[in-house]
């Protein structure tokens, strides 16, 4: 059977995440066949396997690094928050309803063998499994009843790591009182402590160290620098959305609303030399882009309502008026219509309401979600992105509303259902406004270069310095840079040897 191991954090966005990742990347390296396993996982950054489940992408990431075809093994239960208060449960990959934090607290216990079934079926195929814990091993209101830390490592018979973030500050109260409101049995499964995230010189951290490791009777097998690399991250922490705001030669601004989903689809933007993407939450803030860009969302209606209120939709409706683009994906591809109902209150009990009225079309949500990869074409397309024609593309659809197109609108690609061999058209277009339902749609090179040049030709100027990049081929080299960076900093003689050992 797979030995393990599992990274714990002493608070969200600790790094957990990024330190599973690379560690997969280093057993992988290292000739072992290698999995990721993260039992809950609350995020709304989800993707959809080759077989149609949904899972988080935080585990994608983490199967990319090591090297392997991502399965809904690797993430049985996804939350997805639908409010303050409650979220969409997804088990094994297929939605099993919508709970209060309470009922689902009450409930979790019961999905124990779901999980266990899903990790026996990584056990079975891979040397390793790097396991992940979410938020602290220490809520103290929540260890009843544990599913995805010390509950989950005692299953697993998984030995922790369990990470600090130096950069928030702290550091040494966050570990030292991490442990210390552990329960004996808990204590004697963490094998190692990691710092994250530093910067500067270890020297002077070094006698913190030394006193770390005596106060906890715990070694610390690392300080893991502050890595600038570029691979995806949780949702609600990411720090993309507090980049920088300076306007670049070709300027995106995507809206960033409050139950944004999937802002992922937006990474291949960036990194380009003279493109600018900011992410925007004020009409002051959206400036004079070139493009605007309305991403996915848990809660559309919401999200379209809260736009509305705070004067951006007001603002876009102006600059779609004046010829701007204006691209929605999904939830922001739904905004676009004419109306928006959820007589079923799917996702938001407002009914029905009027969207923003840019392009001719329908929606209505539908309590069955659509879930499957797809690849296709774009159509021929009119205004600015009139080069796109035959241009391909691939991704995956995900999502809960049937969308009906009107008179004068046309789709905007033709694709094909990966899951059901069935070939469709999807999105719509009218002047400068696009729609598409295809998350991942800007993923290959081609798509982003045609882009760029129908933008760069619109506004007269040269962009053939500005190229996209092979976004698969560069997330490889970002791992390896990961691998490389955690190798130099990590104790992997120790690592190795608790991994070995087990508890």
């Amino acid at each position: 059977m797979a030995k393990t191991i599992m990274i714990q954090g002493t608070m969200s966005n600790a790094g957990k995440s990024l330190l599973a990742a690379g560690l997969c990347r280093i057993f992988k390296q290292d000739g072992y066949r290698v999995a990721p396993f993260k039992s809950q996982n609350m995020a709304l950054n989800s993707f959809i396997t080759e077989d149609g489940l949904e899972m988080g992408r935080a585990q994608v990431m983490q199967a990319e690094a090591a090297g392997i075809k991502p399965t809904v093994e690797m993430n049985p239960i996804l939350l997805k928050p639908t409010n303050d208060v409650g979220s969409q449960v997804i088990v094994n990959g297929e939605v099993l309803g919508t709970m209060s934090a309470r009922d689902y607290f009450a409930y979790k216990k019961q999905l124990v063998p779901q999980i266990m079934d899903a990790f026996h079926k990584l056990e079975e195929d891979y040397d390793i499994i790097v396991l992940e814990g979410a938020g602290s091993p220490a809520e103290i209101n929540l260890k009843e009843d544990d599913i995805v830390n010390m509950g989950m490592a005692k299953m697993a018979k998984a030995p922790v790591l369990l990470v600090g973030d130096i950069d928030r500050g702290g550091v040494f109260a966050q570990l030292i009182g991490t442990v210390m409101l552990l329960e004996e049995d808990e204590k004697n499964i963490v094998k190692g402590l990691i710092v994250n995230k530093f910067r500067g010189d270890k020297t002077i951290l070094d006698p913190g160290i030394q006193m770390l490791e005596e106060k906890s009777g715990i070694p610390v097998v690392g300080v893991a620098p502050y890595l600038q690399i570029e691979v995806e991250d949780e949702d609600s922490l990411t720090e993309r959305f507090h980049g920088s705001n300076e306007v670049g030669l070709i300027d995106i601004a995507v809206i960033r609303t409050p139950r944004i989903s999937n802002f992922t689809d937006f990474n291949p933007w960036e990194n380009i030399p003279g493109v600018s993407l900011r992410y925007v939450q004020s009409a002051a803030q959206l400036k004079n882009p070139d493009m605007i860009m309305l991403p996915g969302t848990k809660n559309t209606i919401d999200d379209l309502l809260w736009m509305r209120q705070n004067g951006l939709e007001a603002a876009i409706l102006k600059m779609a008026g004046q010829g701007k683009i204006v691209f929605g994906i999904c939830g922001g591809y739904q905004m676009l219509g004419e109306t928006l109902s959820d007589p079923n209150c799917v996702e938001s009990s407002h009914g029905t309401i009027h969207g923003m009225g840019l392009l001719p079309m329908t929606t209505v949500f539908e309590e069955s979600k659509t879930r499957t990869r797809v690849h296709g074409t774009f159509l021929k397309t009119a205004g600015v992105l009139d080069n796109l024609e035959n241009v391909e593309l691939e991704g995956y659809e995900i999502h809960m509303g049937d969308t009906t197109l009107g008179e004068g609108v046309t789709p905007l690609t033709m694709i094909t259902d990966s899951v059901s061999g069935m070939t469709k058209p999807d999105g719509a277009q009218y002047g400068n406004v696009y729609g598409s339902y295809v998350h991942s749609i800007f993923d290959k090179e081609l798509v982003v270069e045609t882009m760029l040049r129908a933008i760069g030709i619109s506004k007269g100027i040269d962009v053939s310095e500005m190229a996209g990049v092979d976004y698969q081929a560069f997330k490889e080299t970002q791992y390896d840079l990961l691998a490389d960076g955690l190798r130099e900093h990590l104790d992997m003689e120790k690592i190795y040897e608790i991994l070995n050992a087990g508890i």
